[in-house]
């Protein structure tokens, strides 16, 4: 009867929907859990969960994870979801390590940020690679396993991932670092270059920058009192930098005071950027980011670069159309209105992820990843190279010109070129057309024409192209400006404009590509600001981050550009001063000139595939 039963509702849920039911993996039924704390070498103790197969026939590699965002569930008997990466893992068979990074949560110790890496350590001298090694080497002599341990994470878990690469530990064969945190100043979470992410900043650092006050499993809460609902609103009538504190975290955020206190590329923020130690890595290493990743764009593609440098290297790259993390989950297939045709996501974490650990800790037969995985958006497809960015990929200059027009060839005016916009910092420019508290991530390919029809943008575009333009790979911005103040912010948008189409849900949209922000004093050196000489023309150029992107033929091409992106950037007061510290009364109003003649050519450089 049972088994007549067990058919009928199989039946029944393949007429409704086509097939029939996923068996629900159960981690519970298929690993033991354990918590033990293992001593680093200074003698600090890391608490750490192991999930061990409860099949003892064979002996199966190690997958860790290093977070400061807690490993929870805790307790012997509490099991989490899922284990790995994702589900495959756990039923592939691997032990499953989770660990709570020093000073956070359960784990011994005092939290850095990013803490930097020491070289030529001496003996009890610890930082997140040792901290790793010491882990590793604890786990590969106490636990039943075949001794090949990988590492993954997203985001902070990414920094330590990365980390894990410096003296890696022998055992330690693949590594998996993604949207790994690698650059707070020149372009992760925090600053672009060395323009303040307020919105993120300020939403996280409430919570994640405070002291513990014991050691346990209690989130430590953040600011939450926003009595609004219009983050424009609120971040606006807080006022300048230094309000924050005044106001909100009252001082007990040790990121933001650090953030505050340093507010140029010195050696604080140096000595926590770490692509330059990844020049002699020994483990396999495939780096993933997303296209739209709101947090972290950067720092895949910068460590990337840096350990495509190395003698020998095995990395190898996914950039997919993700948002932050968002290919750990889900299908893929579409974000907002774009839609990509096909499920990305799931293609990732099955045929690129599993596979590679597969191979590096299990099986080397297995063939190997392509050696880069890029999809491009507007062809909606998946392109594979040997190296990021492609060898066919040429760096092209799209000039801004006359009539609010661009153009592939430079401009014929000699010196009368030019366009004027007035910069208002009680007035910014939003950086979405949303009423919202929260950053999100929907502003990433947004369209942009509630920003086009303001004053205080300024809007060039191409004719309509006769044919497709792909591009693949870094896009620099080098503007020719000049402002009646000492400093200001340059926001550089590349849009692809779409015809209209009254059957699509993109028509006529102004869908934002890649924009960034360049903090003006920066121009020369992040670590030395330089004010700006008023009404004297200076050279502005500045990294826009990379792109794999095709502008269809019947679309336009669009450069916006405005001296404000807010609240996701802090305001400008377009007065040379330290901003953190600045008052009220510093925030003026300026007007701002970008030039487009002969002398002076603003351009956006494209890398355009042939």
């Amino acid at each position: 009867m049972r088994l007549l039963t067990i058919c009928f509702f199989l039946c029944a849920f393949t007429s409704l929907y086509g097939q029939v039911p996923e068996i629900v993996f159960s981690t519970q039924k298929n690993y033991t859990k354990r918590e033990v704390h293992i001593a680093m070498r200074d003698g600090v103790k890391l608490f750490t969960i192991i999930y061990e197969p409860n099949d003892k026939l064979q002996d199966y590699p190690i997958m860790m994870i290093r977070t400061p965002y807690s490993v929870a569930p805790y307790g012997q008997d509490n099991f989490g979801n899922s284990l790995g990466p994702n589900i495959e893992f756990a039923k592939e068979g691997f032990v499953f390590v989770y660990q709570d990074v020093r000073g956070k949560y359960k784990s011994e110790g005092d939290f850095i940020a990013n803490r930097p890496y020491i070289q030529h350590k001496k003996k009890q001298e610890t930082d997140e690679s040792s901290d790793t090694y010491d882990t590793i080497d604890w786990l590969v002599k106490h636990i039943k396993s075949n001794k090949k341990v990988g590492i993954w994470g997203v985001s902070s878990p990414g920094f330590y991932a990365s980390m894990s690469l410096i003296d890696s530990h022998p055992n330690l064969k693949a590594v998996s670092p993604q949207a790994p945190v690698t650059d707070w100043f020149l372009g992760d979470d925090r600053h672009h270059n060395g323009a303040f992410m307020l919105m993120g900043s300020f939403s996280f650092l409430s919570s994640f920058g405070k002291i513990r006050d014991s050691i346990g499993t209690r989130h430590p809460g953040g600011y939450a009192a926003y009595h609004t609902t219009d983050g424009y609103d609120f971040y606006l009538k807080s006022g300048p930098l230094k309000n924050f504190n005044q106001k909100y975290l009252l001082g007990k955020s040790v990121l933001w005071n650090e953030m505050m206190n340093n507010p140029d590329y010195n050696d604080y923020w140096k000595d926590r950027s770490y692509t330059r130690y990844l020049n002699k890595v020994k483990p396999h290493v495939l780096v993933v980011g997303g296209w739209f990743d709101q947090e972290d764009l950067y720092g895949p593609l910068k460590t990337y670069a840096a350990l495509a440098k190395a003698p020998g290297h095995q990395v190898s790259l996914v950039m997919g159309p993700w948002y932050h993390g968002s290919w750990t989950r889900g299908e893929g297939n579409a974000l907002g209105n774009l839609d990509f045709n096909a499920n990305t996501s799931r293609f990732y974490r099955g045929e690129i992820e599993l596979k590679f650990f597969k191979k590096h800790l299990k099986d080397n037969k297995i063939p190997a990843i392509d050696p880069v995985s890029i999809f491009v958006t507007g062809a909606n497809e998946w392109n594979s190279f040997n190296q990021w960015p492609p060898e066919e990929s040429k760096m092209t200059p799209l000039y801004l010109s006359a009539n609010q027009k661009l153009s592939f060839q430079k401009p014929i005016e000699i010196n009368n070129g030019h366009a004027k916009y007035i910069g208002d910092p009680q007035k910014p420019v939003p950086y979405t057309a949303e009423k919202t508290l929260m950053r999100g991530f929907q502003y990433m390919f947004e369209d942009q024409i509630f920003a086009s029809r303001r004053p205080d943008v300024l809007v060039f575009e191409t004719e309509v192209l006769t044919a497709d333009v792909k591009i693949m790979g870094n896009i620099q911005a080098s503007l020719f400006v000049s402002s009646t103040g000492t400093d200001a912010d340059f926001v550089v948008k590349l849009i692809d404009v779409y015809p209209y189409d009254k059957e699509s849900k993109l028509s006529d949209c102004q869908c934002l590509i890649r924009g960034e922000v360049m903090r003006a004093k920066y121009r020369n050196s992040f670590s030395k600001a330089e004010p700006l000489v008023p009404n004297q023309i200076a050279n502005v150029s500045f990294d826009m981050q990379d792109a794999a992107h095709v502008f269809k033929k019947g679309h336009k091409i669009m450069v916006q550009i405005q001296s404000s992106w807010f609240p996701l950037v802090d305001r400008n007061p377009q007065k040379f001063l330290n901003i953190y510290e600045a008052n009220e009364s510093d925030f003026e109003t300026h007007e701002h000139t970008i030039y487009f003649n002969q002398n002076h050519a603003s351009n956006i450089i494209l890398p355009i595939f042939k």
